[in-house]
């Protein structure tokens, strides 16, 4: 029953982030919180230098007043818009700003916590019921490494997977951070889709990964592992481990239904004719936990000769078997620690691998970050003699594989790396160098 004059003097003291939650309470208040009047007020206040309020002429003095030209020819909301897209532009310059100094080691953005606090980022997995219903799980655990961090949702209240039809990851960020302030769940924010994955027939159609006495693990590409109770079909956790490369991109600058697009790589044409169709590779090999790293290593001058090429993929050896000098151990006893509210566990012989490849300039060449498992080998192996026990955990996606064979040393009581290589696709190659293989 107040009148909307009485409203708007009133709202014309609330801030841009409290107008844009009050249009939210009905279509009343929407219309009086869309007014170009108020927004034109905070749009000047931010973006228009006080400088140039002093200097500016008359008739241009008027164009910041509540009775203006701008004001009448404008529809509503126009100002509104204009100061929420600057906005935006105003953070992603400052996030591109802060991703763009790159680690030497790694090839990788050096600021990323800095560039995440920055934007207020923060992720969400989104449930969908086959009847349309969503389920919104908020994220409850981060863990960063050298090259990714690791997400875990161990929210109560799962719906059952029977009902579920697909998972979606995204980056949300809120739409007009505040620096001096913890961005609020309540405020507006904006969605970019990350991954969607299909849960339909998730034990059948994805790799189990390992299980405990509670929980068996299930793995969907890219990076996502979702836990089951044991012998229900009940969800106990969802863990995701994202690579940093493009990160801070891929997770706030999609939209809520189209996933960003890295920009294509521009070939470098390579004229010299040599025994060698890639050299002067660099592998950043991380595997690690949710808490701990069993291994982080570089490997430098990894190199494919013409003769390594075959079955559509480009071999580039790392460790290898036969050079006991470059073999390596693994710091710890590995497993994949997970919990929820009331148990907590650990799945043995599973982990997270992080790799970085890079190209003879330096530059992120093939990079993932996803869980593996170390599976037993069969009958008798040549890595190792009687008294140890042979291992391989392998990955594969549209880009390449790696394959990696293990020895537990019974006596030290460690994994040790015994031949590890990178199986690259020709596609992948052809479409960074523009080569034909």
């Amino acid at each position: 029953s107040m009148p909307s004059e009485i409203l708007m003097k009133i709202l014309a003291y609330l801030d841009a982030v409290s107008l844009l939650c009050i249009g939210c309470v009905n279509k009343h208040f929407y219309h009086l919180a869309n007014d170009n009047g108020i927004w034109l007020k905070i749009y000047s206040s931010c973006f228009i230098p006080k400088s140039t309020m002093w200097t500016v002429k008359s008739e241009q003095t008027e164009t910041v007043s509540s009775d203006c030209t701008a004001l009448r020819d404008r529809n509503p909301g126009y100002w509104k818009k204009e100061y929420i897209l600057k906005q935006i532009v105003a953070v992603k310059t400052r996030v591109m700003r802060l991703v763009k100094p790159v680690d030497v080691c790694t090839g990788l953005p050096c600021k990323n916590k800095e560039a995440i606090k920055a934007s207020g980022l923060s992720w969400i997995i989104v449930l969908k019921e086959k009847n349309g219903k969503e389920h919104i799980m908020e994220k409850t655990n981060l863990s960063f490494k050298d090259t990714s961090v690791t997400i875990l949702w161990n929210n109560t209240g799962w719906p059952c997977l029977d009902i579920l039809s697909t998972l979606k990851l995204f980056g949300v960020m809120p739409l007009l951070p505040d620096q001096s302030k913890a961005p609020s769940k309540n405020g507006p924010r904006r969605c970019s889709l990350i991954a969607e994955y299909s849960l339909a027939h998730l034990t059948e159609s994805s790799v189990a990964v390992g299980a405990d006495k509670l929980v068996q693990l299930f793995s969907l590409n890219p990076g996502l592992i979702v836990g089951l109770w044991k012998g229900q079909n009940e969800i106990a956790f969802v863990m995701v481990s994202l690579h940093y490369h493009q990160l801070v991109e891929r997770s706030a600058l999609g939209s809520a239904t189209v996933q960003y697009a890295l920009p294509p790589n521009k070939p470098v044409l390579d004229d010299v004719d040599t025994e060698y169709e890639l050299q002067n590779y660099t592998l950043h090999l991380d595997m690690h936990g949710v808490k701990c790293t069993y291994m982080c290593g570089t490997f430098s001058n990894l190199f494919c000769r013409k003769g390594d090429i075959e079955n559509g993929y480009l071999r580039l050896t790392v460790v290898s078997l036969k050079d006991y000098t470059k073999h390596f151990p693994l710091v710890g006893s590995v497993g994949l620690s997970w919990e929820t509210d009331v148990f907590k566990g650990t799945v043995k012989d599973c982990c997270v691998m992080d790799v970085t490849l890079l190209d003879i300039t330096g530059k992120p060449f093939w990079c993932f970050s996803a869980p593996v498992y170390m599976e037993m080998m069969c009958g008798a192996s040549s890595l190792c003699d009687c008294r140890d026990l042979a291992y391989t955990t392998n990955y594969a996606d549209s880009e390449g594989k790696i394959c990696v064979d293990l020895v537990w040393l019974e006596e030290t009581k460690e994994y040790f790396v015994v031949n590890l290589v990178l199986y690259i696709s020709t596609k992948k190659v052809n479409n960074w160098y523009g080569k034909i293989y």
